[in-house]
């Protein structure tokens, strides 16, 4: 799995490395530059923070990319390193600064299960705008869907609702920005805020509930 809207930049290994201390930088091949010193990326260990692009030139690759210069970026050695780099495609060669520069305030948000009325209108509100960009309401659907088949490859998941993976996972990522799901290894789960909200409303989906 890997983090970088646009692009991929943030591999697993980096991810573990950068939450561990032991990464301090990664290397990418770029014909036109993605990122830029100070832009920021909340992942699954954080927001992670760029503190530098730095072109390696094609002269200065062995000497740069050595055995001190890989351990930074997760690699065991300098050959390592280089191995990997060389299989990255075209394009010129960066080093990639990079910081964990604190949590993720999706995780706060999502762990918020005590929702008053007033936070519950707000967030079916949300929704309901959602649903009318939509061609048809979809967050319901999938709250739900997500509920009763965590962990699920996203791939299965649209599959079961006859869409494509990469637009399934763009609404998905919406939804996580609300704080009402959150990315697991594989797949997703809900989160606490949206097992709450989804209780708060259960008469949205059977609005004869109510009167029962």
């Amino acid at each position: 799995m890997t983090w970088h809207r646009g692009g991929v930049l943030l591999d697993a290994r980096t991810l573990r490395g950068l939450a561990d201390g032991t990464v301090t930088h990664t290397y990418r091949r770029w014909a036109v530059v993605r990122v830029r010193a100070g832009s920021t990326m909340r992942t699954r260990v954080g927001v992670v923070e760029v503190t530098g692009v730095d072109p390696i030139a094609p002269d200065r690759f062995e000497a740069e990319v050595d055995d001190a210069d890989a351990r930074g970026a997760g690699f065991r050695s300098g050959e390592a390193a280089r191995a990997w780099i060389e299989r990255r495609g075209e394009g010129d060669l960066y080093r990639v600064g990079l910081r964990l520069a604190g949590p993720d305030p999706r995780v706060a948000l999502r762990e918020d299960a005590d929702l008053d009325t007033k936070t519950v209108d707000a967030l079916r509100a949300r929704l309901a705008r959602m649903d009318r960009a939509a061609p048809e309401p979809w967050t319901r659907a999938y709250l739900e869907l997500i509920e009763a088949r965590p962990g699920v490859v996203a791939r299965t998941l649209a599959e079961g609702l006859g869409m494509e993976r990469d637009p399934f996972k763009v609404r998905v990522r919406r939804l996580k920005e609300l704080g009402l799901t959150e990315s697991l290894d594989v797949g997703y789960r809900l989160s606490p805020r949206g097992r709450a909200y989804l209780a708060a409303t259960a008469q949205d989906a059977d609005p004869q509930a109510s009167n029962r």
